[in-house]
């Protein structure tokens, strides 16, 4: 619409002014650290809530979901005691669990109005997608836990299911398969096929903590994946708004103070201890790696070819965090 009116130096002067305002909106936000899957004694876990929510408040996460199966656990409660203005706070959630032909099905509804009720399928897709309608009508944000825990969810199942905002590109549960195997595909492999085949689905890490009483490798304990959301502010709206929208990015243990796409280029400041050796990996269509670094500030610079380009940034730690893609029109 500008282009149609204005000389080309004004147009370019407008859209230099535009550039420069998504800039300072994205520089007026700040990050947030939260746990979006964990347990308490309201399903299985091992924990009341009061004390899940206080490994997360101590630990100097920002915000917390307690997504127990089937239920969903009042906050209001912990927030008065736990929840402090831009420090701390409690969003609503539930772990609908549901399962087609023995294989389970879950997912998770975050800051929903109502409780989510399993709704079955004929298919594991099916099922996918009557859940996800269900979270949906009560106005939660879906998200697909876990798909390789127990091998029941695979690409192909997903790439007919609609409306679905994100997934478990990690999970610290010790028994979910995240890495794949066996003719399994990776969770980071599963991304790729759906967002090449023109899906646009984020990916989220995340504890699905039980085990707070009981610690070691069998066991399903805290601090394993989060997110850190990029909000104007502390709260379950803007919060839920972000997740939505891909504003954030998901760590098993890498810290990002920049991910940034102004222009034509795609911006990450990676931080950490000197001894630790980083390499970004940036991802495109077909998973294919378009450019490798091993920069703390490593750089993508568009070609204007790519339909999607991605980031995962390795540590020689063995952590990892997964910048979100973004899409680009060919």
């Amino acid at each position: 619409m500008l282009r149609k009116w204005l000389p080309r130096a004004l147009f370019a002067a407008s859209l230099a002014s535009l550039l420069a305002l998504a800039q300072l909106n994205v520089a007026q936000k700040r990050w947030y650290k939260g746990n979006l899957h964990t347990h308490t004694l309201n399903s299985d876990g091992d924990s009341t809530p009061d004390q899940v929510t206080t490994w997360y408040r101590e630990h100097k996460y920002n915000f917390l979901t307690l997504s127990d199966h089937n239920f969903m656990t009042e906050v209001g409660g912990l927030n008065a005691v736990h929840g402090a203005k831009e420090k701390f706070l409690l969003i609503p959630g539930e772990e609908v669990t549901d399962a087609y032909d023995k294989k389970p099905i879950h997912m998770n509804s975050y800051n929903p109005a109502a409780m989510a009720i399993p709704q079955h399928g004929t298919s594991v897709a099916d099922t996918i997608q009557n859940n996800t309608a269900e979270i949906l009508k009560a106005n939660g944000l879906p998200s697909l836990n876990h798909p390789n825990f127990g091998w029941a969810v695979t690409a192909k199942d997903l790439l007919s299911v609609r409306n679905l905002s994100m997934f478990e590109v990690y999970n610290g549960h010790p028994m979910v398969n995240n890495d794949g195997g066996g003719g399994f595909q990776s969770l980071d492999e599963m991304w790729d096929v759906l967002l090449t085949a023109g899906q646009r689905i984020y990916g989220i890490a995340v504890d699905d903590a039980h085990h707070f009483k009981t610690i070691g490798k069998e066991y399903s304990n805290p601090g394993h994946g989060w997110v850190q959301v990029r909000a104007a502010e502390l709260t379950p709206t803007a919060i839920s708004t972000a997740l939505a929208q891909g504003d954030f990015y998901a760590s098993s243990g890498v810290t990002l103070s920049e991910v940034s796409t102004a222009g034509s280029e795609y911006k990450l400041t990676v931080e950490g201890a000197d001894w630790e050796k980083i390499t970004t990996y940036f991802i495109g269509e077909g998973g294919k790696v378009l450019a490798k670094s091993f920069d703390r500030k490593p750089v993508y610079k568009f070609t204007g070819q790519e339909r999607y380009v991605r980031a995962r940034v390795e540590s020689s730690s063995g952590s990892k965090a997964w910048a979100q893609p973004v899409f680009l029109a060919r």
